[in-house]
């Protein structure tokens, strides 16, 4: 049989966690990644090097990907220290990153050189070969600019886009990405934040226009807390309805929801503050927004917080993508 293909989109530490269990499987990867963060080292980075997209997003996702030994991992991930000056809070994978970035002429080509060194499992593109920048539109008209400056403003989102950060042109999607889901017998979205690390590939044109026009179903695997300043109050269908309402046309096929209850001591916990509570369950405006709905047990708790477990829903990507080929 054909190997799947399998283009998982987003950003943050969410498709992380798939993409290492997905890696272990007979499928065929490509990571699509967000470029908007402009928050902590790579906020820092974007503003010292103009025209390098955020490193930190790539970076987790090329450690996922990678079958490098576990020591490796630990010196690409290394953080410096916050007495060490102006590398302080750097990890030292983003500094290669930059580097790269800067040598080969574009944060694509430095990912296409660097999956080679790392012998990652698939491709990762960066959505967009230049940085952007995140505006939200709240619902009292008010608007903000920067993915780290969302949280700092009460109220409710009604739509996200991007700009382009240093010129007036329109974000345009990196080289290989459209083909990617053009060609790709399933899309994954997240898991992630909805807003921050899912949205800002999305509303790229050229990738909307994409999951359009695709024929792979487009599976999302929905938060399992909600979140400080983006998704407080949220159902599981309300961020199905989001997605839907930023892609203009009912485009997701599958929703992967927890169903396993979380434990009071992880809600509003002090280590992840940004994360509240459960997602509350709507399954009648689930049905109303995707055509399946999967619901099951897809937690992992791990170091006070609740996370997806990775193999789970992998395991339900797999059994989906092999039903429908």
């Amino acid at each position: 049989m054909r190997r799947p293909k399998i283009a998982v989109i987003g950003g943050g530490t969410g498709i992380s966690v798939i993409l290492d269990s997905l890696r272990k499987k007979d499928v065929d990867i490509a990571a699509i990644v967000t470029v908007a963060d402009d928050g902590g080292s790579s906020g820092e980075l974007r503003k010292n090097i103009q025209q390098l997209t955020p490193p930190g997003d790539l970076r987790n996702v090329l450690v996922a990907l990678s079958d490098m030994p576990r020591f490796y991992e630990k010196v690409f991930q290394y953080r410096f220290a916050e007495e060490d000056g102006a590398l302080a809070g750097h990890p030292l994978g983003n500094l290669i990153i930059a580097g790269i970035s800067e040598m080969q002429g574009s944060t694509y080509n430095a990912m296409q050189l660097l999956t080679k060194f790392f012998h990652t499992t698939g491709k990762i593109y960066p959505s967009c070969d230049t940085p952007l920048t995140l505006h939200a539109v709240f619902a009292d008209g008010s608007e903000v600019a920067g993915e780290s400056h969302l949280a700092e403003h009460q109220g409710m989102i009604e739509r996200v886009y991007v700009t382009n950060t240093y010129n007036d042109e329109e974000p345009k999607a990196s080289r290989k990405v459209v083909d990617a889901i053009m060609n790709s017998d399933m899309i994954v979205l997240g898991p992630g934040s909805l807003y921050t690390s899912i949205l800002p590939n999305l509303v790229i044109p050229e990738i909307r226009q994409a999951l359009l026009e695709t024929k792979a179903d487009v599976t999302y695997i929905c938060n399992i807390m909600t979140q400080y300043g983006e998704t407080e109050q949220f159902s599981d269908a309300d961020h199905v309805a989001v997605l839907n309402r930023h892609l203009g046309s009912d485009v997701i096929d599958n929703v992967l929801v927890n169903i396993k209850k979380v434990p009071k001591e992880y809600m509003a916990s002090n280590k992840f503050d940004e994360y509240l509570v459960q997602v509350e369950h709507d399954f009648e405006g689930l049905r109303r927004e995707a055509k399946t709905v999967v619901s099951s047990n897809f937690l992992r708790l791990e170091n006070g917080g609740a996370f997806h477990h990775g193999d789970l829903v992998v395991d339900e990507l797999m059994h989906l993508v092999r039903n429908k080929s």
